[in-house]
């Protein structure tokens, strides 16, 4: 059964969505139950918008294929500064590193890729950014 990254458990527990403007990926909205000891969104609720974009961002990428199985191996984090209200994130990947990417695949069934992700709050605030290293397996066929 394939589903969606927002429809992850714990994603769908936080409330993880669509990004309700073409300018994001996807977004985490304000809520008392998100903040931390200083009232600003809590450090995890960031790290784990980042880290659900970039699933998020891979998911676009291979469309709705059954045979792929990404797994998290790394992630380097930086909280910029202290997130305000809803949270939102971008996506991306060097076009080098996706083309990199479906050749390893193709020849050897596997690859690592890297997928940057910048979380910004509802002021446009740059606040966090991370790198997580995916590796990416194709499922062996029996």
């Amino acid at each position: 059964m394939k589903i969606t990254v927002t429809e992850l458990p714990f994603n769908s527990l936080l409330g993880i969505r669509p990004a309700g403007d073409s300018a994001h990926l996807l977004e985490l909205p304000s809520g008392s139950l998100y903040l931390n000891h200083l009232g600003t969104a809590h450090a995890g609720t960031q790290l784990t918008l980042a880290e659900a974009s970039s699933g998020e961002f891979l998911l676009r990428h291979f469309g709705s294929s059954d045979s792929v199985i990404p797994t998290v191996r790394r992630v380097e984090t930086k909280f910029r500064k202290p997130a305000n209200g809803s949270i939102m994130s971008t996506a991306s990947a060097a076009p080098a590193c996706l083309a990199r990417l479906d050749v390893e695949l193709s020849s050897k069934g596997r690859s690592i890729i890297p997928i940057t992700v910048e979380i910004y709050d509802e002021s446009g605030a740059h606040t966090h950014s991370a790198t997580f290293d995916w590796f990416i397996q194709l499922e062996k066929k029996i």
